[in-house]
């Protein structure tokens, strides 16, 4: 605006003084000299623009950088990088706090997968088809958070399987991977993948609140169907 401002004083003071030779070079000194303004304001500006997205572009390099390194190979002063320039996992982390000691159960299937990889843990996410996600959620927001767990251990159980084939102690064989999460895959097959160490039986008490979720969520399905 005072750019502006100034060419038109110099307009009329050109219109003014045109009868005097020296004055008649005023207009096109202001005009140079606004030309010469508006030039380095749009310089300072682009290379403001440049300085920000090469800023920006350092910040998402250091981001993948850290990302791509697993859990236990990170510093304290990573995740504070992260936290303080990856905009959604200081989100979801603040959503974790906020919940307290159950704060991960507290996050949907795409907030967890999401921060599982951010995090370089273990993504157990990665494993469960998108039905399964969905019933993930469900859970989720019904509050069934040891449901929810149970199936975070039916994720588990198909990493790093690439189509082989288990047997479980009782000589059955069965590809996790391949296998539907029913009710009575979680109670026959699934839940004999996890040996609980400590003594509480804390897997089997997460296999059978999935199983007993899905005994109650087929029955409700049949009734619908009924009526």
């Amino acid at each position: 605006m005072i750019i502006q401002g100034f060419n038109q004083i110099a307009a009329a003071y050109g219109k003014t003084h045109s009868a005097t030779p020296a004055r008649q070079s005023m207009p096109s000194a202001a005009a140079n000299l606004a030309d010469k303004v508006s030039i380095s304001d749009a310089a300072r500006a682009q290379f403001d623009a440049a300085k920000k997205t090469t800023t920006s572009a350092e910040v998402q390099q250091k981001i993948a950088e850290i990302k791509s390194r697993p859990n236990v190979e990170r510093s304290p002063a990573d995740f504070e990088y992260l936290e303080k320039h990856d905009q959604r996992y200081g989100e979801l982390l603040e959503k974790i706090k906020t919940n307290g000691m159950n704060g991960w159960e507290a996050l949907t299937a795409d907030e967890l997968d999401y921060m599982q990889k951010a995090s370089g843990m273990v993504n157990t996410m990665a494993y469960l088809s998108s039905g399964e996600k969905a019933l993930f959620d469900e859970m989720v927001a019904q509050g069934n958070r040891e449901a929810a767990t149970g199936l975070l251990l039916v994720g588990m159980s198909r990493i790093g399987m690439d189509g082989q084939q288990v047997t479980l102690p009782n000589g059955q064989r069965f590809d996790p991977a391949d296998t539907e999460v029913t009710a009575a895959n979680v109670r026959n097959l699934f839940k004999y993948l996890f040996v609980d160490s400590s003594g509480n039986g804390t897997t089997d008490q997460s296999f059978e609140a999935l199983a007993s979720y899905l005994d109650k969520r087929e029955a409700a399905e049949q009734h619908k169907n009924q009526v």
